[in-house]
């Protein structure tokens, strides 16, 4: 095989892959946003309607498809530019390089104790609380309109943010790592249809931001007391203190101690093996 015919295989297959990343990233973006899945199931019904016209020879309704066609291009990106600027913006703040701050386990468990302890306080007493937590997308966004404070993680601190009658406690927090950046922060809220109506305006902003980033929404509802996760586009309602940290400690688990745990476990098997031996 000569040189070009290398370069150009590996010029296709760039091709491809680009391609098929595009489409994956349409994909799951598709799902977090409810006008996008509206929209996908309105193309798919014209489709299917020039199929039938062009079938049964439909003269009236191929013209009027084929113009929605030619045009409809167009018309969905004035019709849908809001949402077309949502996803360019969070293409820019995504991290290439992970997540804000790597956490050790010792830091990890303080910083979920620190939320924990805050929560149980927070929900015996009724008062209403968000917290979002940084991963992989940058909050810059949120961080620069909000209060800063870049204060160590308390459960003290967290506490008296939301105590009521404090001027941010109708904001929701932003943690960075182990830090907590900024209060009183206002969030986008869910547009998702299927939410329940009984849900207020704290656990709405918490899906709508686990829907456009990858962030760990904490809802403690100043009604019932109840406590909320919103992660991965889905909210998690009525849980239990130790449900609240087990999930927290599962979701802050860096991916690379994922895949080092593993082969930990296996060089142990292995030991276990060789010494059964």
């Amino acid at each position: 095989m000569t040189l070009d015919a290398i370069l150009m295989l590996l010029k296709k297959l760039i091709d491809v892959l680009l391609v098929w990343l595009v489409l994956y990233y349409v994909l799951k973006n598709l799902r977090r946003n409810v006008k996008m899945v509206l929209l996908f199931k309105g193309i798919l019904f014209i489709l299917a309607l020039q199929i039938v016209s062009e079938v049964l020879n439909l003269a009236t309704i191929g013209y009027l498809i084929d113009n929605a066609i030619m045009w409809g291009p167009l018309a969905m990106i004035i019709i849908f530019q809001p949402e077309i600027r949502n996803v360019l913006e969070q293409l820019g703040r995504s991290q290439l390089l992970g997540r804000h701050k790597t956490l050790t386990v010792d830091e990890r468990e303080r910083v979920v104790y620190e939320i924990v302890q805050s929560l149980d306080y927070l929900r015996k007493n009724r008062i209403g609380a968000l917290i979002i937590i940084e991963r992989d997308h940058s909050l810059s966004e949120y961080i620069d309109k909000s209060k800063k404070i870049y204060a160590d993680i308390s459960s003290e601190l967290l506490i008296s943010i939301f105590f009521p009658n404090n001027p941010l406690h109708d904001g929701g927090v932003i943690i960075q790592g182990d830090k907590i950046t900024s209060a009183g922060a206002v969030f986008p809220s869910s547009e998702n249809l299927k939410i329940s109506k009984r849900l207020g305006t704290r656990h709405r902003a918490a899906l709508g931001m686990a829907e456009t980033t990858d962030c760990i929404s904490i809802v403690c509802s100043e009604e019932t007391g109840r406590l909320s996760i919103a992660v991965s586009s889905e909210l998690h309602y009525n849980l239990t203190i130790d449900e609240i940290k087990l999930m927290l400690l599962e979701e802050l688990r860096p991916k690379k101690s994922l895949i080092l745990d593993d082969e930990d476990e296996e060089g142990d098997n292995d030991e276990d093996n060789v010494q059964d031996n």
